[in-house]
């Protein structure tokens, strides 16, 4: 790792919690997405949490009680028990439900990040959760016993960044022109038009099509709705100022780049598993 470690902890109704921060090796940047997360948990009762889709990949490296999780929309919503685990891009909702304490390391990689350390075409892990050790074997057995053993979440980051440099070392480096057009669609919160990327490459809309099906794992347009929604439940969290008002549903769906109401409310429907409204009610907002 490099730069600082940080230290945070708090406690909420549901346990008491105590996480760790660091940047990775400024080698791993394009394949990283923030910080590397240690996370010690303790609560009474399992902790239930449901994560929405974004465009990253996911990795728990779990050296505590195991974990389930599942799909609202697959398998009748059953949650499946993982000890260490990776989710491949969802263009839908996924629930993770805790025993009730916990302790894992989490790194967020970029889609390109994980198919460059997997080596595997993205669209075999997209919408699904697998277990981590299916994926990398031996040797991602032995970084998990390792991090374990580890005196301290410093030395646990340091051995985080070896594994994952010396993993990439003999791998293809990453598509130059795919990582373009996703940061097209990241900058236009996805209303950049999939003909024009296509056009800007040089390429055909269905080859573009492809090449994200392989690189990333869901096609360019779901990517693009996926950022769009995004940026609607960062409004929608936002903190609203002393004496102000929040912004309709109506006047952020507009602002989002939704094409009307109808539109927007599909679109979270499909991303959330619910309606805006319910979404609200849930969140308190």
């Amino acid at each position: 790792m490099s730069g600082t470690l940080r230290r945070l902890s708090g406690e909420t109704h549901q346990a008491r919690w105590e996480a760790f921060f660091a940047p990775p090796d400024p080698r791993l940047q394009n394949m990283v997405v923030g910080e590397y997360q240690g996370w010690v948990e303790a609560a009474p009762l399992p902790v239930f949490r449901r994560q929405m889709p974004v465009i990253m990949v996911p990795v728990i490296l779990n050296f505590g009680p195991g974990w389930e999780v599942g799909s609202p929309r697959t398998d009748s919503g059953a949650l499946r028990p993982f000890d260490s685990f990776i989710a491949g891009l969802h263009d839908q909702s996924a629930d993770t439900l805790s025993g009730g304490d916990a302790a894992c390391l989490q790194l967020n990689l970029t889609p390109l990040g994980a198919y460059r350390l997997l080596g595997l075409p993205m669209h075999e892990i997209a919408n699904r959760t697998l277990d981590l050790m299916d994926l990398l074997g031996a040797a991602g057995a032995d970084l998990i016993d390792q991090l374990r053993h580890a005196d301290d979440w410093r030395r646990r980051f340091d051995m985080l960044d070896s594994f994952l440099l010396a993993r990439i070392m003999d791998r293809v480096p990453m598509a130059n022109d795919i990582a373009w057009a996703l940061q097209q669609l990241q900058r236009s919160h996805g209303k950049v038009a999939i003909g024009r990327l296509a056009e800007d490459l040089s390429i055909s809309r269905k080859r573009l099509i492809n090449r994200f099906h392989e690189q990333i794992g869901l096609p360019p347009k779901t990517i693009g709705r996926i950022y769009r929604f995004n940026r609607m439940l960062a409004h929608l969290q936002r903190p609203v100022s002393k004496g102000g008002g929040r912004p309709s549903l109506a006047e952020l769906a507009d602002r989002c780049g939704y094409y009307d109401q109808a539109h927007f409310n599909r679109d979270f429907r499909d991303f959330a598993g619910m309606a805006p409204g319910a979404y609200l009610a849930e969140h308190g907002i």
